[in-house]
């Protein structure tokens, strides 16, 4: 569930033909996972979100993802997610700094060992 995605339309499993690999799966994943398992909350990432977090399925399942304007391609803000010891949760977004992306020349030319 973790490196899959959820998907607000999805009843169980499905292909996620998006990427290409992987799987979508739906709210009643999360919950009979919740259920069973006794959990509050399933925190994921692995996800470009625009606001660095995200919450789907009644805030069962959160994603964060942590890496602000990803790979020079997205002006996504980033998050983190803070536990305390009594298990008070606390988002805390960030904003990155403008990058700049240098196109490395790639050699064709094969590498050969000894």
């Amino acid at each position: 569930m973790l490196w899959a995605d959820p998907k607000a339309d999805c009843e169980g499993w499905s292909d996620n033909f998006e990427r290409g690999i992987s799987y979508y799966y739906g709210k009643n994943v999360v919950d009979i996972f919740v259920n069973k398992n006794e959990f509050d909350l399933v925190c994921r990432s692995h996800q470009v979100v625009e606001e660095g977090y995200e919450f789907a399925f009644d805030r069962k399942l959160v994603t964060i993802f942590s890496a602000p304007n990803y790979c020079g391609e997205f002006t996504n803000l980033a998050a983190v997610l803070k536990i305390s010891e009594d298990l008070i949760c606390k988002i805390e977004q960030f904003e990155g700094q403008p990058i700049e992306i240098k196109k490395r020349k790639r050699s064709l030319t094969p590498i050969r060992r000894r």
